[in-house]
């Protein structure tokens, strides 16, 4: 999978870090969380050499192809992780520490998402909690195409959406009771857009 050299067009936001003042959920923003060179560097090595697969997922009793590609890491000493799984990479195990850094917290796994055009999107859901408890703390770091991330309470219809767009080298953190009270979506989109990789880094706990 290639892509333009055209990097340029990649928004790195200019928000700085922002936690936001919303009900039943912790959730902050940093914006240029990884400068706009490392970024880069990240993005291509992601795209190009990263090894992506589709998945089957189930919707109202049917089995569809996601609209998106994904790529999963997990440290082989978690209960259950699988061992034939792949190695973290060098670049998956830098973020990973920049994230922690700045969180104090460890995090074992990680989801990349592959968003290809504007046609790859995901629904309205809230994160699965089997492995990871009801509340599970989601790290997210995106590169490449500014996407909007969207929320939206469970419950109270007072509450506008919030749209938080995602510039490349951001950083958004979902704590708290956010996954209990909120669902979010990455909408999909007619414009002509170039490729979103995202990262979601997770706390696995399976029981035994």
């Amino acid at each position: 999978m290639t892509l333009f050299e055209d990097t340029e067009l990649f928004s790195s936001g200019k928000a700085g870090k922002k936690i936001f003042d919303l009900p039943d959920t912790d959730l902050m923003l940093v914006d240029n969380f990884i400068e706009k060179e490392a970024s880069d560097c990240y993005y291509h090595t992601f795209l190009n050499h990263t090894q992506w697969k589709e998945y089957q997922m189930e919707i109202f009793d049917k089995t569809v192809t996601a609209p998106r590609m994904i790529a999963w890491y997990e440290d082989k000493d978690n209960a259950g992780a699988n061992q034939d799984g792949p190695d973290w990479t060098p670049e998956l195990l830098s973020i990973r520490k920049k994230v922690e850094a700045e969180t104090g917290l460890a995090f074992n796994a990680v989801l990349l998402n592959l968003y290809r055009n504007g046609k790859d999107g995901v629904a309205w859901h809230s994160d699965h909690t089997d492995n990871s408890g009801p509340n599970p703390i989601i790290a997210s770091v995106s590169f490449g195409e500014t996407r909007m991330f969207r929320l939206r309470h469970k419950t109270r219809k007072d509450i506008q959406q919030v749209e938080i767009p995602l510039h490349h080298g951001s950083f958004l953190l979902m704590a708290g009771t956010t996954n209990s009270f909120w669902q979010h979506q990455v909408p999909k989109t007619a414009k002509d857009i170039l490729p979103r990789i995202n990262l979601t880094f997770r706390r696995v706990s399976r029981s035994k």
